[in-house]
């Protein structure tokens, strides 16, 4: 089930929270250096893939309140066990990791188990997992999830190896991925390419980075033997799709599990409102840009021409640009968004996310190889007229550090099929099409998306959903609001939901003014409903209540215990 695993050893000024980094380190807008930049050791990967992913996942913006009105960025010395884990019938590896600090309590046994969020690699939930944790003695198993980092380079043949070290393909390293074929050119990453649509098998994925934590233990603590599901608390916890992930792991009908914590969890929930990421992706994708202007937000550039070019393909009616936004917005009003949630996913068309999520994604449930997308998008490096070339070394060497785990980004782009003239709206069009459409490729897409449908947690199972009511790229009516709703419906009494007010998916994003003045961060409350499920199955409280939560924005001042009205 796991390959051999590589232990490493914390402590002193390289702990396991923040790598020695600490806050001001984590808050430095300078990355960790490598001290030779087309080959970094393991030791400066590990540190910049923290830095990295703390960066992608927290605010730690002087005035946000982390590390000191919620939160811990705590020295916590201690050793990791990293391993590739393999699912029966998966094409590729999913990465596991075990941080067990020297601090593990053996009174308590309690290990918590966590999904990285988005794409990202075996560090993208330590923000998460980690910074609750392991201040508390426990241990804290990762998995990606099937995701991460593990970008090939098609060009120069090498993948990424157990270590975060780049390795060729034909050498005797084992690489964490390899696509079925690795001639070619450009670069293939694990989410889309594996061909194994690690989105169905999440649940999965959580229960055997469990395992791995159990088996670990057995092995390092002997005198403490045996660690099993029986006599060891485990929580999951994730956001994102991390917090999907985790909601599939509470499906298994055994009873390893002793509680979950999900936030604004990525879920497709059985209902008639349950909406497939997909769907509300490629719709935003096509609509979104349009429809701002309309919400007092100023337009993108090329917005006229880009409106005006989906009135002539049909997408939108009107014959003035103000017609054809208000169409596009009452096009979204009536899918089910909200304004709240349509004035926050303005940073994803900023920051090019649908288009990316949508690329991906198409490729990750349709099993595609690297060079088989049905609308022809591929990824690679790219000069700066966005023309693809061969990656440098150096870019290459980072990749598992820097990367989110979806391009573009860390120097991987997205190569569009179309001219640029064509302002991207064919291939949107096509991506969009193979959710609406009844083509071959359509219904291998539908296909792979309707396997990551989610059934009901294991009754009796203690779970706390938390999501930002202004969630703008997975809103809550979507994905957390349809699964709630079908778990009460068949008496799953023991779901919990939290609903935030003034909270949007990316607390990372509140680093910029404009968003911390109008958001607050959602981590507060998954940390909260991690010390509430704890202390229920001490026996030492009830379980959280539902709370729709009225918080205070901050308006530009320094967060507080009372805008996040955090409930008691």
């Amino acid at each position: 089930m796991f390959s051999q695993p590589l232990i490493s050893t914390h402590r002193d000024a390289d702990d396991l929270l923040t790598g020695g980094l600490g806050l001001a380190g984590l808050q430095s807008i300078i990355p960790p250096a490598f001290g030779d930049a087309e080959h970094p050791t393991a030791a400066e990967l590990r540190r910049r893939a923290l830095w990295s992913n703390w960066r992608g996942i927290a605010d730690l913006a002087p005035g946000g309140g982390y590390a000191t009105l919620y939160g811990s960025v705590a020295t916590v010395p201690g050793r990791e066990f990293s391993a590739l884990a393999t699912l029966a019938g998966a094409r590729q590896p999913h990465r596991v990791l075990l941080q067990l600090p020297d601090g593990f309590d053996p009174r308590k046994r309690c290990v918590v188990v966590a999904a990285s969020s988005g794409s990202r690699g075996i560090y993208g939930a330590i923000a998460v997992a980690g910074a609750w944790g392991l201040p508390r003695g426990c241990a804290v198993a990762y998995t990606d999830k099937g995701n991460g980092t593990d970008y090939f380079d098609l060009d120069a043949g090498q993948g990424v190896a157990l270590d975060g070290r780049v390795a060729a393909a034909n050498g005797n390293t084992a690489l964490a991925f390899k696509p079925a074929s690795a001639s070619g050119s450009g670069v293939a990453y694990k989410h889309a390419h594996s061909q194994d649509n690690p989105e169905a098998d999440w649940g999965r994925h959580v229960k055997q980075a469990a395992q791995f934590a159990l088996a670990t233990l057995n092995a390092q603590l002997p005198q403490q033997a045996p660690f099993t599901f029986e006599n060891t608390r485990v929580i999951a916890v994730g956001i994102s799709n991390g917090g999907g992930a985790v909601l599939r792991a509470a499906e298994d009908s055994e009873p390893w599990l002793d509680a979950v914590v999900a936030g604004e969890p990525n879920i497709y929930a059985q209902g008639p409102d349950a909406r497939s990421l997909y769907d509300y992706s490629t719709e935003a994708a096509l609509l979104m840009p349009c429809v701002l202007p309309q919400l007092g937000i100023p337009a993108m550039p090329g917005l006229d021409a880009k409106c005006a070019a989906l009135k002539m393909r049909g997408v939108l009616a009107g014959d003035t640009l103000d017609a054809q936004q208000k169409d596009a917005l009452a096009k979204l009003h009536a899918a089910g968004w909200t304004d709240a949630s349509l004035r926050a996913g303005s940073i994803s068309v900023a920051f090019d996310l649908w288009r990316a999520v949508a690329v991906g994604y198409a490729s990750a449930y349709g099993r595609y190889a690297f060079d088989a997308h049905p609308c022809g998008y591929r990824y690679s490096a790219q000069n700066v007229d966005t023309s693809p070339r061969a990656a440098t070394a150096a870019e290459r060497a980072a990749w598992w550090a820097d990367a989110a785990g979806i391009p573009p980004g860390a120097g991987v782009g997205i190569v569009d099929p179309q001219p640029m003239t064509d302002m991207g709206l064919t291939g949107m069009q096509c991506l969009r099409n193979l959710w609406t459409g009844d083509s071959a490729d359509a219904q291998r897409v539908r296909k792979g998306i309707a396997d990551t449908r989610a059934t009901l947690p294991r009754a009796g199972l203690p779970v706390v959903v938390i999501h930002g009511r202004s969630d703008g790229l997975v809103p809550q009516a979507f994905s957390s609001a349809p699964y709630v709703a079908m778990a009460k419906a068949a008496g799953r009494n023991d779901v919990r939901y939290w609903q935030v007010d003034n909270a949007q998916h990316f607390d990372a994003f509140l680093a910029l003014p404009p968003m911390a003045a109008a958001y607050l961060p959602l981590l507060p409350y998954v940390y909260s409903a991690l010390d509430r499920v704890d202390a229920y199955l001490d026996g030492k409280a009830a379980l959280p209540i539902d709370a729709v939560i009225h918080t205070v924005p901050r308006m530009g001042k320094p967060l507080a215990e009372g805008n996040l009205a955090m409930p008691h």
